[in-house]
């Protein structure tokens, strides 16, 4: 046989023998929980948690699905996501349209990993280890840790292996300004080296104290010179001290951070007659606090600039 038919039969041959699986273009991702998935391709028919979706969309990666914990339209990190074209399996915390889910014939869910609560996005009913969904699609994802950058850059990681340009000038810009809105709120504390600040979540039955330690954007902005009264007890999971209204002087700040995530938290808060027994709640000096939602570079610099107004407008003094 001449020399090239060889060859031909040879290279063939080969090519026969190696399995469809390493020839394919396979996809692995190390999650947040540090387990790793390997599928046989790269998926693109993902079901999103809102805070998977909000980190994905912005950088070109469009789920088929997402579930979130409120309606879509109260939900703090799908404002101002185009969502056309994908469908909405899930509008209440611990609830999912199991049967919309299989007919997107779903290949991944993407949610994220909560470390404290050794849990994924959407609790047990959605995304526990005997949930309907996992039966459908393995749930990956990255994991909320100490900051939202990293997050956000762990969003980056992922979404470039799922196909994503980085290069793209809406993410440049995006970038852009976030950097600026980093910078302006870095100075805008230093001019204020005496400024204490609190952040609370009200309710009914008490005033919920952040630990900032359990609030991934608290710790961000900690790092870049924001003084945060860390409470003393961290009684709520590691997440907060629960203070009974009538105690709800504790603390003393010169501006209150307010949870954001719903309107109705600073409504209950300002329903409570001792609301104002903190010298900064009665002086008008509270702020929003994007409480848990942010995952992207656009809407973390729309924040950063509300967060700053307020920061250059408060008293440091407020409070010997």
């Amino acid at each position: 046989m001449p020399h090239r038919a060889l060859l031909a039969a040879a290279l063939a041959l080969a090519a026969f023998a190696v399995p469809a699986s390493v020839t394919a273009a396979s996809w692995t991702y190390t999650d947040g929980s540090g387990a790793t998935l390997t599928l046989d391709e790269v998926p693109t028919r993902i079901i999103a948690s809102a805070d998977a979706a909000a980190g994905l969309i912005p950088l070109g990666i469009r789920p088929v699905g997402i579930y979130a914990d409120s309606p879509v339209a109260d939900s703090k990190p799908l404002q101002g996501l185009d969502l056309a074209g994908i469908e909405i399996v899930g509008e209440a915390w611990g609830e999912i349209d199991i049967e919309k889910v299989a007919a997107l014939e779903p290949e991944i869910v993407i949610a994220e990993y909560w470390p404290l609560d050794e849990a994924w996005s959407g609790g047990e009913t959605i995304t526990g280890p005997n949930s309907p969904l996992r039966a459908l699609a393995p749930v990956t994802g990255p994991a909320v840790g100490d900051s939202i950058l990293t997050l956000i850059e762990d969003y980056e990681k992922l979404a470039e292996s799922l196909g994503a340009d980085l290069a793209a000038q809406p993410i440049a810009d995006d970038k852009a300004a976030f950097a600026t809105a980093r910078a302006q709120f870095e100075e805008t504390v230093a001019a204020k080296p005496g400024l204490q600040v609190l952040a609370v979540w009200a309710a009914p039955d008490a005033l919920y104290v952040a630990e900032p330690t359990g609030a991934a954007e608290l710790m961000d902005f900690q790092r870049w010179g924001l003084d945060i009264i860390t409470p003393e007890v961290a009684d709520d999971r590691g997440y907060w001290e629960t203070l009974s209204w009538e105690r709800a002087d504790k603390y003393q700040p010169d501006l209150i951070l307010v949870d954001d995530r719903a309107a109705s938290t600073l409504e209950t808060a300002l329903a409570q007659p001792t609301w104002t027994t903190m010298k900064a709640a009665e002086a008008g000096a509270v702020a929003a606090w994007p409480a848990f939602w942010l995952r992207n570079y656009g809407a973390y610099a729309h924040a950063l600039d509300d967060l700053t107004a307020a920061i250059a407008a408060a008293d440091e003094n407020l409070v010997d």
